[in-house]
């Protein structure tokens, strides 16, 4: 009997300590640390979201003005797209380094950097929505007498609207990616979880981070995207036949 005890325990405590391995600090989520942390996972969920909100918005109060200009004064355009494509391409790492000197560890450093990324996008599809209004319905808007304004309003940024949210939505989706450097500065969101987890070297954390920044993105597109289809449902009709 003491031999088969000894055999069973030998079976039995290797299972049974990977069983406590895999929901304890060495698992890849222990879910009792996200139980006790549920307040702090929410707040850096607030955070993400309000870095990623105001950043777009300020980007299309920016970039869709500009490009409804540019699209008008056609030499306009391309400045447009160079400055904002040049700040496109500076590493997010980088564009926070030339700014803190100016603006210090804020949450103005981190909303100038991420409202310049979506910059290039919205301007770029907000261009393109307009140049694709088909010329012969803007000839007869003219032709019925629609002012440059109202012909804008009316005729051609409704139709452009699609296209110009498909850009909201690669934005939207690209600055919730962006936002988890600005924990490199303090200022939260689910980068602060990841970094916290990569300083302790604590999956948990690192996983969290990673799966809900991934899960907002999922939901944020879909979202915009209801929206895209909602303001186009022509498109919708053409696909069905």
């Amino acid at each position: 009997m003491e031999v088969l005890r000894s055999a069973t325990d030998a079976v039995l405590h290797p299972a049974a300590e990977a069983i406590v391995a895999a929901n304890g600090p060495d698992s890849w989520v222990w879910w009792d640390w996200v139980g006790r942390h549920g307040s702090e996972i929410w707040t850096r969920t607030q955070e993400h979201v309000f870095l990623t909100v105001v950043s777009v918005v300020i980007g299309a109060l920016i970039a869709l003005p500009l490009a409804v200009v540019a699209s008008r004064v056609r030499r306009l355009a391309p400045p447009l797209l160079i400055v904002s494509g040049t700040i496109y391409t500076v590493p997010s790492l980088a564009l926070f380094a030339l700014l803190v000197p100016w603006t210090g560890l804020t949450r103005t450093t981190s909303l100038i950097a991420l409202t310049g990324y979506t910059l290039l996008v919205l301007a770029r599809n907000t261009l393109t929505g307009l140049a694709e209004v088909p010329d012969d319905v803007k000839e007869a808007a003219a032709g019925t007498g629609y002012s440059w304004p109202r012909q804008l309003w009316q005729i051609e940024l409704p139709l452009a609207l699609p296209t110009i949210v498909a850009g909201v939505r690669i934005a939207t989706v690209t600055t919730i990616g962006l936002v988890t450097v600005a924990a490199l500065i303090g200022q939260g969101g689910y980068g602060q979880l990841i970094y916290d987890g990569l300083d302790r070297d604590f999956r948990t954390p690192i996983v969290v981070g990673s799966a809900l920044s991934v899960a907002l993105a999922v939901v944020a597109d879909l979202g915009l995207l209801g929206v895209q289809r909602a303001v186009s449902p022509w498109s919708r009709r053409g696909a069905a036949t």
